[in-house]
């Protein structure tokens, strides 16, 4: 073998140049678990919210439209809210929200609007903010949300 064909002799790398601390990772990924396991209950019980707002109700149909679901689906995860005293309904009735789920509504818009106001002051459009904002919204800490709300009130100043 050439030296040109023998491959080039390279240090194995440290792991503390490529990894971060394992327990620190794995605090991250648990936290985007959390994230997740919380981002169905937010958007269903702020949609229901909406729904009653505009409409006086909300109904298994209505959210497996806005959603884009089977009514199934819908049935499913508003059992789970129900077990979790967000939500309160019978079988082919409207749903309601208990205080508790009015309350993670109102806290789930707020940081939605935080979200969507410093995407907006960074100079995203209207279109990708509100689309951005929907996801980013149930993953961000918050310290920072209370820095996008810093940074967007002292531009309204």
């Amino acid at each position: 073998m050439t030296d040109r064909m023998k491959p080039a002799a390279v240090d194995a790398p440290d792991e503390s140049d490529t990894l971060m601390d394992a327990d620190r990772q794995a605090a991250q990924f648990e936290r985007v678990r959390t994230a997740q396991q919380t981002e169905k209950a937010e958007d269903y019980v702020e949609m229901i919210d909406d729904l009653i707002n505009a409409y006086g109700e909300a109904r298994v149909t209505d959210l497996a439209q806005r959603f884009g679901v089977s009514h199934a689906t819908v049935n499913k995860i508003v059992k789970r809210l129900q077990r979790d005293g967000l939500v309160t309904s019978r079988p082919y009735r409207s749903i309601f929200l208990t205080e508790q789920g009015s309350a993670l509504a109102d806290a789930s818009r707020k940081r939605h609007q935080i979200v969507l106001n410093f995407l907006r002051a960074i100079g995203v459009s209207a279109r990708n903010a509100e689309l951005d904002a929907e996801g980013i919204e149930h993953y961000v800490s918050a310290e920072t949300l209370a820095a996008f709300a810093k940074i967007t009130s002292e531009q309204d100043d």
